[in-house]
């Protein structure tokens, strides 16, 4: 449950809101062969219909659509900051699940689910043709993760943020989740992820007339951390591959690892990140299932204790916490102790119990060492890895290409588990690319300086890390423990509602194209 002075913030907020065959008689002289036809692809297809996804609103209680005033008292009991940063809600929303064809990371078609939240009611914001908004979400363990279940604290702020201010929202739940058979999650493979949002999008339109959704042609693409990355990969694919399909307003990535090589010379050369011993065996398996070669055994990578069953931990249906009790994961220990180089400030990530070899960590930072990448902001991936892992980074690295809709890219500085130097080099390698058709705005909610813009949602940013660490000082934790506080809190507790609202405000403000 919330601390109850978390309702204490509105007072300091100022916030407005298949085929053929052929065959023979027997005759060979009259046999007639017929050529199979080109099979029509599935991809977006739709898997039965939308069916809808009653709402918890109580214990025992579900409703089939939810009014804006029992959602206020959702998102204020159950959603850190409640409405205080979401504003209250407009419109009565109902949810829906759909299941569609997509492809897998090896291009065959597979089943995915998706959520679909329609906006209702009386207010003007909630009638008509409305805005459609394509989310991404954030990196799960657990494969039961349901873009339509609003228990989740990550579905309620999406569907307070968006759907409920009138926003169509489309929300898959990716290859590996819910509605999927897959046994595996194609994690940060852009071609396979942003294809997955496609055909999300596909099969959500052709259901939209049976489900009471009227869409506008505004188009917007979001996402939060792993989601931020899928976003703008979404992006990149409908500007380059579905231009005549797809005219995106505008799209909002957020708090994502875009500039993916770095983000891996960063880990590997000393400075893992939190988390980094859950999603980088997500991420070599996501290579390894896209027939990348990243290994021959499972145990080249990993240390014995940990090399049998990996391939298939995650998703799974037990959280990392639990991975770490049951013995399947290390604590977030990913080098040992006397693995070489150390970031100063990173010691807890190197210990005796930790998850990848040193010989595979030492042939990848020979690999960086002789195949540097990242040399400069205009061209970043002008190099040319030998290590698997390498080439597989920078396969997926989004700096390819310049966005033509606005693009508004936003986090927080001291992220522990995406560091915010993705946010910057994917800025500076769009601008280093002078296109006259870059739009694109960034925001550091953790920027302390007196001007420039954004000026009062940095300052609420501020208010709300300095109340999460005063709370867990007045319940008796030390100065250090209140710090630890503010950075178990910092990626998706704290920075996301302040991007996630500044992303609302863009996508309101955004001209149709």
């Amino acid at each position: 449950m919330r601390d109850a002075r978390l309702a204490l913030i509105p007072l300091v907020f100022t916030l407005a809101s298949c085929g053929g065959g052929g065959g023979s008689s027997g005759n060979q002289t009259d046999a007639v062969v017929v050529t199979p036809p080109t099979p029509v692809s599935l991809r977006g297809q739709l898997i039965g219909s939308a069916t809808v996804a009653p709402i918890t609103v109580s214990s025992g209680v579900t409703v089939n659509t939810l009014d804006s005033a029992a959602f206020k008292t959702l998102l204020d009991m159950q959603t850190d900051y409640g409405t205080a940063v979401t504003g209250n809600p407009n419109c009565s929303i109902t949810v829906y699940s759909i299941k569609y064809h997509t492809i897998d990371s090896l291009a065959a078609d597979t089943p995915a689910g998706a959520a679909i939240y329609v906006p209702s009611g009386g207010n003007a914001v909630c009638q008509g043709s409305r805005p459609v908004m394509l989310y991404a979400h954030g990196t799960s363990v657990q494969k039961s993760t349901d873009m339509a279940n609003l228990s989740a604290s990550e579905t309620r702020l999406i569907a307070g943020m968006f759907a409920a201010q009138g926003y169509i929202v489309v929300a898959p739940n990716y290859v590996g989740y819910a509605g999927s058979t897959a046994g595996y999650h194609p994690y940060l493979d852009a071609e396979q992820q942003s294809a997955d949002m496609v055909d999300a999008l596909r099969a959500a339109r052709s259901a939209f007339s049976g489900i009471g959704a009227s869409a506008s042609s505004r188009l917007m693409v979001t996402g939060y951390s792993q989601g931020g990355f899928v976003a703008l990969a979404t992006q990149r694919a409908m500007q380059t591959k579905y231009a005549s399909e797809f005219t995106v307003t505008a799209a909002a990535p957020l708090s994502g690892p875009y500039a993916l090589s770095q983000f891996g010379d960063g880990i590997f050369g000393g400075a893992p990140t939190t988390g980094s011993a859950g999603f980088i065996p997500m991420l070599i398996n996501a290579g390894q299932r896209a027939s990348a070669a990243l290994y021959t055994s499972t145990a080249d990578v990993y240390e014995s204790k940990y090399a049998g069953g990996i391939e298939n931990l995650l998703p799974g249906t037990q959280s990392l916490g639990e991975l770490v009790t049951a013995g399947k994961l290390p604590d977030d220990v990913l080098f040992a102790a006397d693995s070489l180089p150390q970031a100063a400030g990173y010691g807890s990530f190197f210990g005796p119990d930790h998850l990848i070899k040193t010989s595979y960590r030492d042939t990848y930072l020979a690999d960086l060492k002789a195949n540097p990448c990242n040399a400069s902001s205009a061209k970043p991936l002008s190099c040319t890895p030998g290590q698997a892992l390498r080439k597989w980074l920078v396969k997926n690295d989004l700096r390819t290409y310049t966005p033509t809709a606005p693009l508004f890219l936003c986090g927080g500085d001291a992220d522990p588990l995406v560091p915010y130097n993705n946010t910057t080099a994917t800025a500076d390698y769009f601008r280093a690319q002078g296109s006259s058709s870059l739009q694109l705005t960034v925001l550091n909610v953790d920027d302390t300086s007196l001007l420039g813009p954004f000026r009062t949602t940095r300052a609420e940013f501020a208010t709300a890390k300095a109340l999460v660490r005063r709370i867990a000082l007045e319940r008796g934790n030390t100065a250090a423990e209140a710090d630890q506080s503010v950075k178990d809190s910092y990626h998706a507790g704290l920075v996301a509602p302040f991007c996630l609202r500044e992303t609302r405000t863009f996508f309101d403000s955004a001209a149709s194209r």
